[in-house]
């Protein structure tokens, strides 16, 4: 599935990266790329669901990053 949206720091717990969706849903990367890691940035990312993965977090759906583009 692709993906593009807006990489945001989220501040929670012991805060962590995520990306909000041009649509508005939240997506958790397990495996964020540190090139990716810049509050704001624009991306594109092909990700696959991880379904069985669960956190403290609670702020979006668990993804693997597969590729990407800025």
């Amino acid at each position: 599935m692709k993906i593009k949206g807006t990489i945001r720091y989220i501040e929670l717990e012991t805060g962590f990266w995520g990306i909000e969706s041009d649509r508005g849903a939240h997506y958790v990367p397990v495996n964020m790329p540190e090139q990716l890691k810049i509050e704001g940035r624009r991306v594109e990312v092909e990700v696959r669901f991880e379904e069985e993965m669960a956190g403290l977090e609670q702020w979006g759906r668990y993804v693997y990053i597969t590729a990407f583009e800025t």
